[in-house]
């Protein structure tokens, strides 16, 4: 956070501050096993309070809640976080609000609430998945696991749509209009990647994936910008041939920026092989170790 974006920023300043205040005072001395002190006349912990629990200076944490221009980095604010108690969702507003990069769990995912596994489950027979803006596979239903299996046995980083996209050779490459499929998909991924600019695991994700595919690295590099939402999307599996779907992406509320993916067959034939996969899993994918 630099004293130029402060000066331009004054709303942000004042907003933060403000909620500084806020969750200070709903917490109690007995809530981080201080004593009730005396004459406090203030509700929840006292400034000099927080930045001893926090590990920073006391004019410095009186600063930052006064809205004063101050440089904050992420592992100090990450410990007013967690001395704050603050939820995800109230991590994630320090954070914009400080204006700095938060830092996210390497694999960049959440708990999925248990409602969301439950309507995976009940979308079957349609196979079904959840990711989130990096195209980590969070979820999946079973027909998407017939569907795919090559990719659902894998463990996180390589259980990602778009890193086996641009490295599966295109003999076992289970997306067949790939070419057309990638360019979107690096679209959808800069669009997150905005939101998650100086983040280890993304700025780390985005090398790798560089190094590993040249055709990634060029599209990365013209900036496209683009949004999920419905298209087409046509699977090849060794069992049963083509597979040819609409991919309909949806938004969920926790965790953010994650998204359910439906994918409908677009004739009888599709649904009916879909469903011979359903019927006989142990039917698998060719798969190509890389």
């Amino acid at each position: 956070m630099t004293g130029a974006v402060w000066e331009k920023d004054p709303v942000r300043r004042t907003e933060l501050a403000a909620f500084l205040r806020s969750r200070r005072e709903r917490i109690s001395p007995a809530d981080v096993g201080l004593p009730p002190g005396l004459r406090r006349r203030t509700p929840g912990l006292r400034r000099e309070e927080v930045a001893q629990l926090a590990g920073v200076g006391v004019t410095w944490y009186t600063w930052l809640e006064q809205g004063r221009r101050i440089n904050a980095s992420v592992q100090v604010l990450d410990a007013v976080a967690r001395t704050l108690r603050l939820d995800t969702a109230e991590r994630e507003h320090l954070y914009r609000l400080a204006d700095v990069p938060e830092v996210r769990p390497a694999d960049g995912c959440g708990v999925l609430e248990p409602e969301v596994h439950t309507i995976l489950e009940n979308l079957d027979p349609l196979p079904a998945s959840v990711y989130n803006s990096r195209y980590d596979l969070l979820a999946w239903n079973a027909p998407y696991g017939a569907l795919l299996p090559n990719m659902v046995r894998r463990e996180l980083p390589e259980r990602n749509a778009i890193w086996q996209c641009f490295t599966c050779p295109a003999c076992c490459n289970p997306v067949l209009n790939a070419e057309a499929e990638q360019a979107l998909m690096v679209a959808t991924l800069r669009a997150g990647f905005v939101r998650h600019i100086g983040e280890p695991s993304w700025v780390e994700f985005v090398r790798g994936l560089s190094k590993a595919s040249p055709t990634f690295a060029a599209m990365w590099a013209d900036h496209e910008v683009a949004q999920p939402g419905k298209r087409m999307k046509i699977f090849q599996h060794s069992a049963v041939g083509e597979v040819r779907t609409t991919s309909t992406s949806m938004a969920l509320p926790s965790p953010p920026e994650t998204r359910m993916v439906v994918y409908t067959p677009m004739d009888d034939e599709s649904r009916e092989r879909i469903a011979w996969l359903r019927a006989n899993p142990e039917a698998q994918a060719v798969d190509h170790v890389h």
